[in-house]
């Protein structure tokens, strides 16, 4: 078995804890010992140890720095942000010249929270095995437990198999509103998509000539430049995701629902979820005074003192970078407001 390890990321949701130069990933979250990177890489190594992590340049040597049991020639480094596409087929173009093209490759995030490690190898076997078998691409769906307008959802086909459960993947939708993604949820029919996917080199390729010209044209250039040409070539690449790129336009897909918890922390809300949090569902963090203040995300990584009075359902933070106030129900906003900043 084979993973990569997706280490990308612009640092925009989670402003000011996270940043262009030093995104979510990189970050000790809710009192975590470790980073969200470093937990990811754990739970992998629990499969395989050969662990492949693909990052950008401008973050690299942190990356580097987390993990530094990792062979120095299993980072694969992004000259610059081109999408998830171009970060794959520069994964798999990295990975092809020292495997098996016929060894099965999982792609999966570095800045998801998931506590059911012993779940987590369980699926992932699974998915490995399954795209073995059938020569197709394996995606991980996730049960949903409420109806999530921020994530994109995958409608489940007919039954391939009941133990392990396996279905053909019907098709995608994009993030819906709150009704829609209310009936989603009531059918039983939708998983919502993690984002992690498995299959070998030879069917990726494959998939690519068959269903992504552009990106298999990519792929090529990328396989046919020399070491001088590279980052050139791959700064010309027009930015796409893989889902739209690749994986949505493959009519043979195969899902299976995940066997663990899982949080995309996409937004503060999402943080606060995963944080322990005190019995008037507050977090704090740092060097903070609360008065009657109820469901808040506090941190406070300066010496200044922070003081929060008579509010609930907030977000505060106060670093080196900037100081954010916000709704924590609508603080998915921050990533746009954090783009004008770092535009101004």
């Amino acid at each position: 078995m084979i993973i990569c390890i997706i280490a990308g990321g612009s640092g925009t949701r989670l402003w000011p804890l996270s940043i262009s130069e030093y995104p979510k990933h990189l970050l000790l979250l809710n009192n975590d010992k470790k980073s969200l990177l470093q937990q990811t890489f754990d739970r992998s190594i629990l499969l395989t140890k050969n662990i492949y992590v693909v990052s950008e340049l401008s973050h690299i040597e942190h990356v580097k720095k987390q993990l530094p049991e990792l062979p120095e020639d299993h980072f694969i480094v992004e000259p610059a942000r081109r999408g998830t596409a171009n970060c794959i087929i520069a994964a798999l173009n990295k990975i092809s010249d020292k495997n098996d093209v016929n060894e099965p490759v999982s792609f999966i995030h570095a800045d998801h929270s998931i506590r059911d490690t012993k779940g987590f190898v369980h699926t992932l076997k699974i998915a490995n095995n399954l795209s073995g078998r059938e020569k197709r691409i394996v995606l991980v769906g996730i049960e949903p437990s409420y109806p999530a307008i921020g994530f994109g959802y995958i409608k489940k086909g007919k039954l391939l198999s009941e133990e392990p459960y396996v279905y053909n993947v019907n098709s995608f939708k994009e993030k819906p509103n709150f009704n829609l993604a209310k009936k989603y949820i009531s059918s039983g029919e939708y998983l919502w998509n993690s984002g992690y996917f498995v299959a070998s080199i030879n069917v990726f390729i494959e998939a690519m000539k068959n269903y992504s010209k552009e990106l298999y044209r990519n792929y090529e250039e990328l396989n046919k430049a020399n070491k001088g040409e590279y980052q050139s070539i791959y700064l010309g690449f027009e930015s796409d995701a893989i889902d739209y790129a690749l994986i949505e336009k493959v009519p043979n897909l195969l899902v299976i629902p995940a066997s663990f918890d899982w949080m995309d922390l996409g937004s503060y809300s999402d943080l606060h979820k995963a944080a322990d949090s005190d019995e008037k569902h507050n977090y704090v963090f740092g060097n903070a005074e609360l008065e009657e203040v109820e469901n808040a995300y506090i941190r406070n990584e300066t010496e200044i003192p922070l003081a929060v009075i008579g509010l609930n359902n907030i977000v505060v933070i106060s670093n080196n970078s900037g100081i954010l106030i916000t709704r924590k129900d609508i603080s998915q906003k921050v990533g746009e407001v954090s783009k004008r900043i770092n535009n101004k």
